[in-house]
């Protein structure tokens, strides 16, 4: 019998990470948290279906854990994601969800939202969704991202977004370039400081805006003359 010294210091705390999780209205929350933007207690129990009190309980539990971060503004209560690592971990969780698990479309307007959603939408902060994947496969053609050994830019990547006047920000701890396993299209796309970089120029330039009330995002007409001149993508493919 193993001598329960031996155990690993981190089960524990893994197994607390994993209940916080293990919840359909935290799940719910998470989920919705992902579009990057700040909710308040209330969108969030009206989106979870559940009452405030309720939804309320399960936030104070999410922000003791470290999954969430708040901020309050009068009455109003905010929650976000707490970081970056965050929205990867849930993100990555529901990419392990097998397609027949996810539920049918009950009504014309999901399926309409659930097809924006697989066309394109935020993750967190950097783009997923055929888009996303578009984005990356262009990069990684014209050899501005390796994923040989891991997601990295290249020489000639770095300069591409300079070029592209995309500032990137490497002074934090972020990586540069990450793998975030997209959950419908099962195939990586880029995050990282360089994925929230050209998310954040793509939306404020107005290559792509936000529709509906969910993560969901479309390339406007400039969007697709921009990303065909600058990473060869055709327009048609982003509709």
């Amino acid at each position: 019998m193993l001598d329960a010294m031996t155990k690993d210091p981190q089960a524990p705390q893994l197994a607390r990470l994993a209940a916080l999780i293990a919840d359909e209205t935290r799940a719910a929350c998470l989920l919705a948290l992902l579009d990057g933007r700040a909710w308040t207690a209330g969108e969030l129990a009206r989106h979870a279906g559940v009452a405030a009190s309720t939804l309320s309980e399960h936030l104070g539990k999410l922000v003791a854990g470290g999954l969430l971060t708040e901020e309050r503004q009068g009455r109003h209560r905010y929650v976000r994601l707490a970081d970056a690592r965050v929205a990867h971990l849930v993100e990555d969780l529901a990419a392990q969800l097998a397609p027949d698990t996810v539920p049918r479309p009950r009504s014309l307007r999901e399926s309409s939202a659930g097809s924006a959603m697989a066309r394109g939408r935020t993750c967190y902060d950097h783009l997923a969704g055929r888009l996303g994947i578009a984005v990356t496969d262009a990069l990684t053609s014209r050899r501005l991202l390796r994923q040989d050994t891991g997601f990295a830019l290249t020489d000639a990547g770095l300069k591409w977004f300079e070029e592209a006047g995309i500032p990137l920000d490497r002074t934090g701890r972020r990586p540069l370039a990450r793998a975030c396993l997209d959950w419908t299209e099962r195939r990586p796309h880029l995050a990282g400081v360089a994925g929230a970089a050209l998310c954040r120029h793509a939306l404020t330039e107005g290559w792509c805006v936000r529709i509906g009330s969910e993560r969901a995002v479309k390339v406007t007409a400039a969007g697709e003359r921009v990303l065909e001149e600058l990473l060869g993508i055709p327009g048609p493919t982003l509709r």
